[in-house]
């Protein structure tokens, strides 16, 4: 099969990907082509939503359709970091201590309510995010491929929550938000359950393996040789060197983040069928692949600027490359 073949069938199989994922959630088709984004340029998200928004039915039904092995831990206060990294532990029988795996050795980890446990635990996940490694001991072990960190918070509760630091926001490629759904979505899901869906038997619901590891490898390396015309590249670095000098901001975008609303656009054109990327290609991109790389000053949040707003305006006041 020549390659432009094999690039066509990538597309085609993560198209059904996303088709697949709608069998078991409905109304959420951005964060799922996030999800699918993020995979393609190796990348982790943040998701964030009020409970009951299907985001743990969202990663499972992901990797269920790309046949990919999933692990939920539920972030706690007194989680340790060894409790997801894994640890040494005695064997009695052979007298020696081994190596027990802990969670994160999966294709897809699901870190929910991230921001509930200690900073300590939470900076357990920067080497594996980053690396895509462990070191217990003075032992490196890698992680399987692929690997992404798909974790949740909840936007309204923040009693007993710790912050995530910038340094660990900025690993993650992109935050997804996930609205409420609208009442005829929601119409559906009631209509879904009443006929005798199970959201913990996905395989009931029809969701399977749709595309796999060879469709994933073939679409990140299309999406690596995307074209990218040099105005396109000084658009990107003109959208984040404007967030620095926002009045509504303390801090605003780095390189890191040019890098990721550059991945993340080429992956999008991809995905849309095309060989280059556009200016809005970077739009419809930048409010997912920055919005957790800024930091509001308190005047700009007691007045009710989100960091959304701000994006916009950096947008709306950004030359277009024509």
């Amino acid at each position: 099969m020549s390659a432009p073949e094999q690039t066509r069938e990538a597309r085609d199989a993560l198209e059904a990907l996303r088709g697949e994922i709608g069998k078991a959630v409905v109304g959420q088709d951005a964060a799922v082509t996030g999800l699918v984004i993020a995979l393609l340029c190796r990348g982790h998200v943040l998701l964030e939503g009020v409970p009951g928004v299907a985001k743990t039915l969202m990663v499972r039904a992901l990797a269920r359709s790309l046949d990919l092995t999933t692990t939920r831990v539920q972030f706690t206060p007194d989680l340790m970091p060894g409790d997801v990294t894994g640890s040494m532990v005695y064997d009695a029988r052979t007298a020696a201590f081994s190596f027990r795996e802990g969670p994160v050795f999966t294709n897809l980890l699901l870190a929910d309510e991230i921001n509930r446990t200690p900073p300590k635990t939470q900076a357990a996940l920067l080497e594996a995010m980053e690396e895509r490694q462990v070191s217990v001991d003075g032992t490196t072990r890698p992680l399987p491929d692929p690997f992404m960190v798909a974790a949740t918070q909840n936007p309204i509760e923040y009693e007993g929550t710790y912050p995530l630091p910038e340094a660990q926001l900025d690993r993650f490629l992109l935050k997804l938000t996930l609205p409420l759904p609208e009442r005829d979505d929601e119409i559906v899901v009631l209509r879904r359950h009443a006929e005798g869906f199970d959201p913990r038997d996905l395989e009931a619901a029809g969701v399977g393996p749709v595309a796999g590891a060879a469709d994933l490898a073939a679409g990140r390396r299309a999406v690596a040789h995307l074209r990218v015309e040099p105005d396109i590249l000084a658009y990107v670095v003109d959208i984040c060197r404007a967030t620095r000098t926002s009045p509504s901001l303390a801090m605003g975008v780095s390189p890191r983040g040019a890098t990721a609303l550059l991945a993340t656009a080429r992956a999008w054109a991809w995905l849309a069928g095309r060989d280059y990327v556009t200016p809005d290609d970077v739009k419809a991109l930048a409010r997912p692949a920055l919005r957790h790389r800024v930091r509001l000053r308190p005047e700009a949040e007691m007045e009710g600027v989100t960091p959304d707003v701000v994006i916009d305006a950096v947008l709306a006041h950004t030359p277009v490359p024509r």
